[in-house]
This record gives C-alpha cells, sequence and structure tokens, in this order.
C-alpha cells in the first residue's frame, strides 16, 4: 500500500474563527486556532501508519508549532481558501503515489485512536474514506489513495457531494461517524458542545485558563 501523509490546511490564526465573535474576543480566538492545532498535530503525531504529516500555511505562529510536531511546511495556495489549499497538496502526493488523510485544525476531541481506524478503513481496501461533520454536513476528514483520487471541494455541505463524487470516479466511498473528528468547533453551538464534554486537550485548557464555561 502507498505511504499516507496526513494534510492539514491552516488559515492565518490572528484573524481566526470569525463566527465565534459572540463568545470569544478575537485574542482569545486566535489563541484557540492554535490550541485546537496542537491538539490535531498531537493526535496525529501519536497515530501509527502515517509516513508525516504537511501543514499547509502562511501563518507564522502556526508553523512554529507545527515544526515542534515535526511536521513539514506548504506554502502553496496555502491562502485561496480550505479546497485549495489541500487539493494543491494532493497533486504533490500524487505525484509520488502517494495517498493524503487530509484533516482540519479545529477538531480538538480527535485522538490517534480516531486517525488509526480511518486509516484501517483503507486498509481495508476503501480508496476512499470519509468522515463526516457531527451534523453531516460537512466533510472533517478524508483519506484518498491516490491523494488525488476524488475531486475535493468543502465547505459547508460539503458531504454528500464529496460521497457523490467518489462515486462518479468509480470509487464506493466508505464512511465513518467518529465523535472526535466529527466536532469542529466554528461556531457559538460547536463552541458549547466541545465544553459540554469533559477532556484534556490544549483547547480545554486554554479556554479553562480564560473562564470561558459552558452555557
Amino acid at each position: 500500500m502507498s505511504a499516507i501523509w496526513a494534510v492539514v490546511p491552516v488559515k492565518e490564526t490572528s484573524n481566526a474563527k470569525q463566527r465565534l465573535a459572540a463568545a470569544l474576543p478575537q485574542a482569545q480566538r486566535s489563541a484557540l486556532a492554535l490550541a485546537m492545532l496542537e491538539d490535531v498535530l498531537e493526535a496525529l503525531a501519536g497515530a501509527r501508519g502515517l509516513a508525516g504529516t504537511i501543514v499547509v500555511t502562511i501563518d507564522p505562529a502556526a508553523r512554529e508549532l507545527a515544526q515542534r510536531y515535526g511536521a513539514q511546511i506548504f506554502t502553496d495556495h496555502a491562502t485561496e481558501g480550505h479546497t485549495a489549499a489541500v487539493m494543491g497538496a494532493a497533486r504533490h502526493l500524487a505525484e509520488r503515489g502517494d495517498a493524503m488523510l487530509t484533516i482540519p485544525g479545529d477538531v480538538p476531541l480527535v485522538t490517534s485512536a480516531e486517525i488509526e481506524r480511518v486509516i484501517a478503513g483503507h486498509r481495508r481496501g476503501h480508496a476512499f474514506v470519509i468522515v463526516p461533520a457531527r451534523d453531516e454536513l460537512g466533510s472533517n476528514t478524508i483519506l484518498a489513495a491516490p491523494a488525488d483520487a476524488v475531486p475535493l471541494r468543502f465547505g459547508d455541505d460539503s458531504y454528500f457531494p464529496h460521497l457523490a463524487a467518489a462515486r462518479a470516479c468509480g470509487i464506493e466511498p466508505a464512511s465513518l461517524p467518529l465523535p472526535g473528528i466529527g466536532l469542529d468547533i466554528d461556531t457559538p453551538e460547536d463552541l458549547a458542545a466541545f465544553l459540554a464534554k469533559p477532556s484534556r486537550t490544549h483547547a480545554r485548557a486554554l479556554l479553562d485558563r480564560a473562564g470561558v464555561r459552558a452555557a
């Protein structure tokens, strides 16, 4: 089987998570974005079966954090949005014959065990494994082999279109709901759902220090 690389696209954290403005001031939103990224990088670093991690970003703080976890840094298409950043990395990996597991930097409850379950789905013969967001609208993780096997287009309503895109490419997708990966934090409602679940994450520690509590 081909090598599997994790790809994490990261926007500039200085202006991160605008949809959380009603719940957190900008400084806390920026700090939260980095804390969540560290939770993701930590889970990836502990997962068996990955060849390595690529973080697609131009953000200096994100670059520094990623390098602490041994990740490679790509800057190509980093400022062009989530889809362009991921597909740019996918094309690079496909040229080498590698597979891609892409995951966002805002799923702090992800665990190494969940990452390994996605990889196991691929090892069982699935060329396209997808983990939906908890509302089954977004696509929170996709493993594609080869990396560019299916054209991806991320957004708030991408899960079912990604299933259709895989089938249009002659690939039967495997859907794998996972609670940690499924909770990405974009809105105050997401934040409340995260705070309702006890965790020993960097994100939770940051919010506890800031005195942010579940409503």
